[in-house]
C-alpha cells in the first residue's frame, strides 16, 4: 500500500481501505459511452490504481498539491502526460467528453457540483465520495427534509443514486463524519422549459427560506397575477423539478 499523507489544509481525508477504493472505481457504469475519466484529487493514488486497471477507459487526474503530483509521477508512469496540476475549479479542462470520479474535499464539494452543472453536456457521469449528509441531501426526493438546492438543480439534469456509506475509520486523518458515495448519470433533458438562470434563482431563493411557504419565501420575485397559483401555498421541499420549472415560467410571464 502506498504511503498516505494528510492534507488538512485542503479539507482532504485520504482513503486507506483497498476494498472501498476498488468498490468506488467499479461504480463507474459507463453511462454515456465515454472513454475519458478524470479523477479529482487523487492524492497518493489509492483510487487511481484501480481506475488504471480498467483498460476500457483513459484516465487523467487533476491534483492541486505539488507533493502529490510528484508522488504520482514517480509511482504511476502510466499517467505520463495525464496529470493536470492545479485547482479543478479554476481550470479549463481540455477534454471533450469525460466522466468525473473522486474523493471530493468536503469544503469544495458543492462548488464541484456547480461546475459539473455548468459543463453537464460534456460530463455524462459522476461518481464521488463526499460527506454523507451532503450525499443524502443530493439524493433525496421531494418531500424529505434533506431535499435542497443541489437536489433540485442536479436532478434536473442527472439521475442520482446513493450507492453506499463509508465509515470514518477508513481515512487518514479520520473525519468527524461518515462519507457517502453517489452516482450521477446524465438524463435526457437537453434544456429546461424555462429560462435556466431564472430557474436557478427561483430554486435558491425558495430554499433560502425553506420554512416559509413559497408565497412568503418568494415575495421579492412574485407578482399579483401569479400569486394565486396553488404552488405558492407549498414549501420549497415539496416541489419537484417540474413544479419548479412551472413556477419559474409563471414568474417570468408576470415580469
Amino acid at each position: 500500500m502506498y504511503p498516505v499523507r494528510a492534507k488538512k489544509h485542503l479539507g482532504q481525508h485520504f482513503l486507506k481501505d483497498e476494498n472501498i477504493a476498488r468498490k468506488i472505481a467499479e461504480s463507474l457504469s459507463g453511462h454515456g459511452d465515454y472513454k475519458q475519466v478524470l479523477e479529482i484529487g487523487p492524492g497518493t493514488g489509492m483510487l487511481t490504481k484501480y481506475l488504471l486497471e480498467n483498460k476500457a477507459i483513459d484516465v487523467s487526474v487533476v491534483e492541486v498539491d505539488r507533493e502529490s503530483v510528484e508522488f504520482l509521477k514517480l509511482n504511476f508512469p502510466q499517467l505520463k502526460g495525464k496529470i493536470i496540476e492545479g485547482d479543478f475549479l479554476r481550470l479549463n479542462i481540455d477534454l471533450e467528453r469525460y466522466a468525473i470520479i473522486g474523493n471530493f474535499p468536503y469544503n469544495i464539494s458543492s462548488q464541484i457540483f456547480f461546475n459539473v452543472l455548468e459543463h453537464r453536456n460534456a460530463i455524462p457521469e459522476v461518481v464521488c465520495m463526499i460527506q454523507r449528509e451532503v450525499a443524502m441531501r443530493i439524493a433525496s426526493p421531494p418531500g424529505s427534509k434533506e431535499y435542497g438546492i443541489l437536489s433540485v438543480l442536479l436532478s434536473a439534469f442527472y439521475d442520482i443514486e446513493y450507492l453506499f456509506t463509508v465509515n470514518e475509520t477508513v481515512f487518514v486523518p479520520p473525519p468527524k463524519v461518515k462519507s457517502g458515495v453517489i452516482r450521477l448519470t446524465r438524463n435526457n433533458t437537453e434544456a429546461l422549459d424555462c429560462d435556466e438562470k431564472e430557474f436557478f434563482a427561483v430554486v435558491k431563493t425558495a430554499f433560502n427560506q425553506r420554512r416559509k411557504t413559497l408565497r412568503n419565501a418568494l415575495k421579492s420575485l412574485t407578482f399579483a397575477p401569479v400569486a394565486e397559483s396553488k404552488l405558492f401555498d407549498k414549501r420549497a421541499e415539496q416541489l419537484s423539478v417540474g413544479e419548479f420549472v412551472e413556477l419559474t415560467k409563471l414568474l417570468s410571464v408576470a415580469k
